[in-house]
């Protein structure tokens, strides 16, 4: 992965740490309220906390499977990636006639390797890093989006081995198959990344949970106030951690600590592709850096 470190405690209390403060300073202002001697009088029935509890548990359950599916999902389409990246090179390898010069076959090895890493910076939003740059720079390749240049690239590389008769017809369209495939799943990346979940599903959750922060106090005893306000803590802090895990596992390409090992994937395709080539260059792991923040 890209990240070689593991999410700690205290890295967790530090992303909810606002949310903890907060929860706090009112569980110890509806603590007070409710022995207050307008309102110490003031009971709220069991079953309604109990309900207002459930809806919450309900609204998190949902939440946190679809975060996770959308993690999943992008994990999956890497790992299609991966595999059409070698089926790739594996179909020029086998289908390239004995005419093809060497170089052919290893300049769409080169550019797939580039594409991987150019898709995974892409969807971090991070700047192409110096290997990606030079080869773009080299090449000459200049677009809003790279990586769908770089498959440009690849079909036009495809037309010329078939009008240079290094293909044939099935065999273009075999590779056309593979090439726009990778297509599909760089654009099942994208619509992961562009498709932000709704704001305002965060908001009711965080109501619930206040209103039900707010009610649980004068439905306990107000024979002790600490166990009052200990509780009026703790149980929306459960809450509030629940979604917060949720929060971080919906955007798989954000660069945090549950992030798609996009790095991590390109460079086993590069050393797959490698060996598949014959190339013999040293292959060195990406220096393992944390971009993010908590």
């Amino acid at each position: 992965m890209l990240l070689n470190k593991r999410i700690s405690i205290l890295d967790f209390i530090r992303a909810i740490k606002s949310d903890l403060v907060i929860i706090t300073l009112y569980a110890i202002a509806v603590g007070i309220a409710d022995d207050a001697a307008i309102l110490s009088s003031m009971n709220v029935p069991i079953p309604i906390t109990s309900a207002l509890g459930t809806a919450v548990v309900l609204l998190l359950a949902f939440r946190t499977n679809q975060s996770y599916e959308r993690w999943w999902e992008a994990r999956v389409i890497w790992g299609a990636i991966v595999n059409d990246s070698r089926t790739l090179v594996r179909q020029m390898q086998s289908f390239c006639s004995k005419d093809t010069p060497d170089v052919f076959v290893k300049d769409i090895a080169e550019r797939q390797i580039i594409w991987c890493y150019a898709l995974g910076e892409s969807l971090r939003r991070q700047p192409f890093s110096d290997r990606v740059q030079a080869y773009l720079t080299a090449k000459g390749i200049e677009a809003d989006n790279v990586p769908n240049a770089l498959l440009s690239e690849h079909s036009q590389q495809i037309k010329d081995a078939y009008e240079s008769e290094w293909i044939n017809s099935f065999q273009q369209i075999q590779l056309d198959s593979t090439v726009a495939r990778l297509t599909d799943a760089m654009g099942k990346c994208e619509r992961i990344k562009n498709t932000v979940f709704p704001k305002s599903y965060s908001l009711l959750i965080h109501f619930i949970i206040y209103v039900f922060a707010t009610l649980l106090p004068f439905g306990l005893s107000d024979e002790n106030l600490g166990i009052e306000i200990v509780l009026t803590f703790i149980i929306p802090t459960v809450f509030i951690a629940i979604e917060k895990t949720s929060i971080l596992m919906q955007d798989p390409f954000e660069n945090k600590p549950p992030d798609t090992p996009m790095t991590a994937l390109a460079e086993t395709i590069e050393l797959n592709i490698l060996q598949m080539t014959g190339d013999k260059r040293p292959f060195q792991k990406t220096p393992v850096t944390t971009y993010y923040q908590l």
